[in-house]
């Protein structure tokens, strides 16, 4: 059986996981696949994830840092720079998950490290996981993938996950942090080109053959139509956003013309339903309030523009709108 080895020039991450998916979908299933990759700083989360439950956003946005969602469940993680992501692709009776860690605990000994897989997901050194891996399969392949942390910041992990609690009742999965160490602790000349090179060299041996690696880079969207539909498809907000569980964001305040108690219904990441309980004297604020809220995006550029129009259109009203619209976008920023 022939192979194929694919390595990503791109640090976009957007790419690079609708790559996993040109791959997983189009490619010939009939080969041993090998596809390497990192992405720049990002956020990636599960297929079920709440982003505004899981991440601290506007941190990200002020940072630059890349969110996405995968197709596959699990929970949250951050890449950078400092991981290294693989991917193995077999026809469904050629597929051996064993093999697959095998290829990789041995490109690791090739740089001194002795690794062991630890439970069905994860591989360790000592008692620190190096590395987890998820999968998937159809009917005629199998999909594994995971990422070798090799001088990843450990500390941003904390600047983008976990954000402040918003009073949220949220659906979907959230993540469960292990103890981690990265691969420079265990060999500080290891770095993505000399672990890529290992894994190639790991791979090829286990199999028994040669295959060219292939680069992939931003020419490649131009070249190849489908890969280029999955990009649109990961890069665009529906996907990011508008995929997120239903969930409920309640807040509550007291302004000094009165109490407002705001409950969000939020489905598909816009707002389905409104209810505001408040002691306000100005009923027809609380409507308009409600009006105005109701099927906008869960988006605080999209909220602050709605009620800054309704401000506007109700300029006697407009004190107090702006009240509630910066108290509504400090609680969504956490």
């Amino acid at each position: 059986m022939k192979l194929r080895i694919l390595k990503s020039a791109v640090t976009n991450p957007w790419f690079n996981l609708a790559t996993e998916d040109w791959i997983f979908n189009t490619l010939d299933a009939d080969s041993h696949t090998l596809f390497l990759w990192r992405n720049s700083e990002t956020v990636v989360i599960g297929r079920s994830q709440n982003p505004w439950v899981e991440c601290k956003i506007d941190k990200m946005e002020a940072d630059d840092v890349f969110l996405a969602r995968r197709q596959s469940g699990g929970g949250a993680v951050f890449h950078d720079l400092g991981n290294t992501n693989f991917t193995f692709l077999s026809p469904k009776d050629a597929y051996d998950q064993e093999a697959n860690f095998t290829i990789i605990i041995n490109a690791l000994k090739k740089l001194g490290i002795d690794a062991e897989l630890s439970g069905r997901n994860d591989m360790q050194v000592g008692d620190k996981k190096i590395s987890g891996s998820a999968f998937k399969h159809a009917a005629d392949r199998s999909f594994h993938h995971g990422t070798l942390l090799v001088n990843a910041n450990m500390q941003k992990l904390g600047n983008y996950l976990n954000p402040h609690p918003l009073k949220l009742k949220a659906k979907g999965i959230k993540s469960v942090r292990a103890r981690v160490a990265n691969l420079v602790e265990f060999n500080k000349n290891i770095n993505h080109e000399t672990l890529s090179e290992a894994i190639i060299e790991a791979f090829c041996e286990y199999y028994g053959d040669t295959a060219p690696v292939e680069e992939l880079d931003e020419a490649s969207l131009a070249k190849q139509p489908t890969l280029n539909k999955y990009y649109q498809q990961m890069s665009d907000w529906d996907w990011r956003f508008g995929k997120t569980p239903e969930f409920t964001h309640h807040i509550e305040t007291r302004f000094d013309w009165g109490i407002i108690d705001l409950h969000l219904d939020v489905k598909h990441a816009v707002i389905s339903e409104v209810v505001i309980f408040s002691d306000a004297l100005n009923v027809e604020l609380i409507e308009l309030l409600k009006d105005t809220l109701t099927d906008v995006k869960y988006n605080k550029v999209d909220i602050e523009t709605k009620l800054s129009e309704l401000g506007n259109v109700h300029p006697e009203l407009a004190a107090q709108i702006n009240d509630v619209s910066k108290w509504l976008i400090e609680q969504m920023e956490g």
